[in-house]
């Protein structure tokens, strides 16, 4: 999985964790983000997006799936 925002591009950043004594060791700050299902034109599909985006309405989320009632498995 690619730690990418689908809507901005936010990637991880890189640098450097330093102790007490300054001892530099790599590490990698990631980005907040979520899988959501988004609106695409007329169809959903899942993706990546930050939380920034979530906050600011740059992606359009999708209207929460309507579940079809079955009549299988019920008792008659």
């Amino acid at each position: 999985m690619a730690k990418v925002c689908y809507s901005c591009g936010k990637q991880p950043s890189f640098g450097n964790a330093r102790s007490h004594s300054l001892r530099a060791t790599r590490r990698r700050w990631n980005p907040n983000l979520q899988k959501i299902r988004i609106q695409e034109g007329d169809s959903t599909k899942r993706a990546y997006v930050c939380t920034s985006c979530l906050k600011g309405f740059k992606v359009q989320k999708a209207p929460p799936r309507t579940r079809r009632a079955t009549t299988e498995g019920t008792p008659a």
